[in-house]
């Protein structure tokens, strides 16, 4: 399945904001997570986002429109990236800005990669984001990478310290590179907004 899906603007202060008026979903993560790969995944396009192996590419949030009934937003990677001290602290500036505005958020997807311990960064997201009470669906990425008893214990593991921080909800399980997971993130989306 393809979605009509249009890049609307690139915002570096929240002055760019678009106008709200339709439901967004925002896309967290740690910034080599694959969250570009996963935007154009769940889009049906290649070329959408831009995909690159330098983490932190994505310096700005970035707006699409998908369906003419929904925004996609694309935070900012968090933790590491090859850029200034400075610049990290203007981007979470940037993304705390965004949360704290009075955006229609419907939905925020914070993505984890399934391959390792859940880093300290996340965490700290993770538990800013139920403390602020956002609407929170946890991800796990690159899961084709793992074998199936290593996805299994790593599901497990990845859920039981995200219960501990105080997240109530299930896990996704992605992969961009086979396809796994986008019907049932779709879902988890599209049921979100119908409800809204």
């Amino acid at each position: 399945m393809q979605l009509r899906t249009s890049f609307e603007i690139g915002a570096a202060d929240s002055r760019q904001f678009p106008a709200p008026g339709l439901p967004e979903i925002a896309f967290a993560g740690r910034s080599n997570v694959g969250k570009s790969s996963l935007l154009n995944l769940l889009v049906g396009s290649r070329q959408l986002a831009r995909v690159s192996n330098t983490p932190g590419k994505t310096q700005q949030i970035n707006f699409f429109l998908v369906e003419e009934r929904m925004r996609f937003v694309d935070l900012p990677g968090y933790g590491y990236a090859k850029v200034s001290q400075g610049k990290r602290r203007d981007w979470g500036r940037l993304i705390t800005t965004y949360f704290e505005s009075d955006r229609p958020l419907a939905m925020v997807i914070q993505l984890i990669d399934s391959r390792l311990p859940l880093q300290a960064s996340d965490a700290q997201v993770m538990q800013w984001l139920i403390e602020q009470g956002m609407p929170l669906q946890l991800a796990l990425t690159k899961i084709d990478k793992l074998k199936q008893g290593e996805r299994v214990r790593q599901e497990r593991i990845l859920t039981a310290n995200a219960q501990e921080i105080g997240y109530r909800g299930g896990m996704i399980l992605l992969s961009s590179l086979k396809g796994t997971g986008k019907k049932e993130l779709l879902k988890a989306i599209f049921t979100r907004i119908d409800v809204l």
